[in-house]
């Protein structure tokens, strides 16, 4: 029993050494469809790339750019947040159409500086701190604490 627990232990730190987050400058390890993405909606260069994995098998990228901003994508190359500076706004084709008419009628001072998907639709934050919550749809949730 003793000699099944080591191996065990020994399986898992092997493991778990296996499954360190790796760091690059290269744009090209990223899916096809991120860098299209990054390359349509942002001038900013890429500073760099951290690729999150787990037991070895890539499970998200997260890309910082020079001029701050963060984008985190799944390992498919699809899009999960976006976040900019407090002077930037996140590029319009992010934000569903409904989300967009809403924040330029009800916080029309404020820009967009984040965007994620979540599993009940999208969490916004604005430039004034106020978060919004909006369905997949696009309509209107709750503004958040």
């Amino acid at each position: 029993m003793k000699r099944l627990m080591l191996i065990l232990a020994v399986m898992f730190g092997v493991m778990t050494a296996t499954a360190r987050d790796n760091y690059s400058h290269d744009v090209s390890i990223l899916p096809d469809v991120a860098r299209t993405m990054l390359t349509e909606n942002f001038k900013s260069s890429v500073s760099h790339i951290k690729i999150g994995k787990e037991f070895g098998q890539i499970r998200n990228y997260e890309v910082i750019l020079a001029d701050g901003s963060e984008i985190s994508f799944d390992k498919h190359g699809n899009w999960k947040d976006v976040e900019v500076g407090i002077n930037s706004s996140v590029p319009s084709a992010f934000i569903l159409s409904p989300i967009g008419t809403f924040i330029s009628r009800n916080q029309a001072n404020a820009k967009v500086t984040g965007i994620e998907k979540k599993a009940y639709g999208y969490e916004v934050e604005l430039s004034n701190g106020v978060d919004v919550r909006f369905s997949s749809k696009g309509k209107f949730l709750r503004y958040d604490d």
